[in-house]
């Protein structure tokens, strides 16, 4: 039995006509799936009634401006912050991760029901833009500056790696992680060694290697 079928409750003729058990579902047909109890391992034919998708607006988050599309799930699937999905659009495909998800009545919620949900809220993050704040290495601070730069999302910042953008080299000295990353134990990260990738980066903080470079020349 392949793990990775898919499983039904219906009834079987052979060995449980009136009680549903576990079917695995052989073969998708119009109207007529095949499939094969788990119990007595019989295969039959039989009809089975699926839940239709429902369709919802989705307001996507990317560089700073925002739009509306549409996704289908199904109803009964349960959502949250921070999961990712496929959205299809009528410009482009795109990995767009939940940032909230809005109830009826204005309300927010971290977990729900497709059903339940009335807009996604999301950002882009299969490309971003990582906002860079590069201090000088002397020491002035007043001369600190901010710069975006646009990669992939699984492209991976270290700290204490150097970085070179353009006309912009910096080493990485801390990372600030968003809100709806995960698996990290510390925000920012600040450990030589530490890493993170883009689409979960809030901010890099860097020490300007070309300002530095010049002074020493």
């Amino acid at each position: 039995m392949s793990e990775t079928a898919e499983r039904v409750a219906v009834t079987c003729p052979s060995c449980s006509p009136d009680v549903e058990t576990v079917h695995e579902v052989l073969k998708e047909g119009s109207g007529q799936f095949t499939v094969r109890c788990t119990e007595c391992s019989h295969v039959h034919k039989t009809a089975i009634e699926r839940e239709e998708d429902v369709e919802r607006d989705v307001i996507v988050s990317q560089d700073g401006e925002s739009f509306t599309a549409t996704a289908d799930a199904p109803p009964e699937e349960t959502v949250a912050v921070g999961e990712e999905f496929v959205l299809e659009t009528p410009e482009a495909i795109m990995v767009v991760r939940i940032t909230d998800l809005q109830l009826g009545d204005e309300k927010r919620t971290d977990e729900a029901k497709v059903e339940d949900v009335e807009t996604f809220w999301t950002r882009a993050v299969d490309n971003v833009r990582v906002n860079v704040t590069i201090n000088p290495t002397d020491g002035r601070r007043d001369d600190s500056r901010g710069v975006k730069i646009d990669v992939p999302g699984d492209y991976e910042f270290e700290v204490g790696e150097v970085e070179e953008f353009g006309d912009e080299k910096f080493e990485v000295k801390s990372i600030a992680v968003r809100d709806d990353a995960t698996g990290y134990d510390f925000n920012p990260l600040g450990e030589k060694g530490d890493t993170a990738v883009a689409k979960d980066v809030k901010r890099v903080y860097g020490d300007d290697e070309t300002s530095s470079a010049w002074s020493a020349w």
